[in-house]
């Protein structure tokens, strides 16, 4: 794979802010940095701990229905402490345009929340994708708990959303069934791909079907499993089969299989050129389910 590949699809997986780039906040979207408290539970008892997470909202009082937009994590694990906050400004914006309020969680072992990794999957060849997830998913319903104490927020209208490791580690929370959850976003969800080492096929994916079935038992929730055909890190074969996995473990939802997009689909939820592609699904996915509450 051309260098050029590698650094888009690096830069795909996490799309997160650089460490260095300036702070200025978004203004029209009333973007604030938030700290997110959570107890964190160690060998040697709980500690608690703040998540550093943005947040943003249209313009009013509310209430407003959220989604907690998660990132994803990058193949090499020298990268995860270099990124910033997760601002993927358009994306953002059409959430808002749409009359979402959005917070976006750095969960831990990651750029401006810093602190020890949780989400280790182990060796490629037994990833242990069940425990990453849950961990993953601590700090996602940390930060559902910490939303609803916010009076913009409407607490019974929640949306998890993410994109690679974002989008499975939604779907790891929802299989906790917090309450005011209403859906899933899954933008090219999965763990385990590199796209330099393995194209296309993931550490041990017979693993991350047996996650996917243990999570699917007990998401009360629709899931939009939203992927792209040129996938560099989980390639269609793959994800086709875990949500083939999901709906016969009892989870409901919608598989959406997008033609190839640029050189690696994976990042399509990234570009912003790609907004258009993505967001009827969205629009279709989610208006009965807001509609209902």
């Amino acid at each position: 794979m051309r260098l050029s590949a590698l650094v888009f699809a690096a830069l795909a997986a996490v799309s997160v802010a650089r460490a260095d780039e300036p702070e200025s906040l978004a203004a029209d979207l009333h973007e604030t940095v938030v700290q997110v408290p959570m107890i964190e539970k160690g060998l040697f008892g709980d500690s608690r701990r703040e998540l550093v997470a943005t947040l943003y909202q249209p313009d009013g009082a509310g209430p407003f229905p959220l989604i907690v937009l998660s990132h994803g994590s990058p193949p090499d694990p020298l990268n995860r402490v270099k990124t910033g906050r997760y601002r993927l400004i358009p994306q953002i914006r059409t959430f808002v345009e749409m009359g979402f309020a959005v917070i976006v969680p750095i969960r831990r072992g990651y750029g401006a929340t810093g602190g020890t990794y949780a989400e280790s999957t182990g060796k490629c060849a037994t990833a242990d994708y069940e425990a990453s997830g849950n961990a993953a998913a601590q700090d996602i319903l940390a930060t559902i708990a910490y939303a609803k104490t916010q009076p913009q927020v409407d607490g019974n209208r929640i949306v998890l959303a993410g994109q690679s490791a974002g989008g499975f580690s939604s779907l790891a929370a929802a299989s906790f069934d917090p309450p005011g959850v209403i859906a899933v976003l899954n933008f090219s969800g999965g763990r385990g791909g590199d796209p330099a080492r393995h194209p296309t096929v993931p550490c041990a994916p017979d693993n991350m079907l047996r996650a996917i079935t243990h999570f699917a038992g007990t998401v009360r929730v629709p899931v939009l499993w939203h992927y792209v055909e040129n996938d560099q890190y989980f390639g269609p074969d793959y994800t086709r089969s875990w949500f083939n996995a999901f709906q016969q473990a009892g989870g409901k939802g919608q598989f959406v299989m997008e033609p190839p997009y640029g050189e690696n689909g994976h990042g399509m939820f990234a570009s912003r050129a790609a907004i258009p592609i993505w967001l009827p699904y969205v629009r279709n996915f989610l208006a009965p389910v807001i509609q209902m509450r």
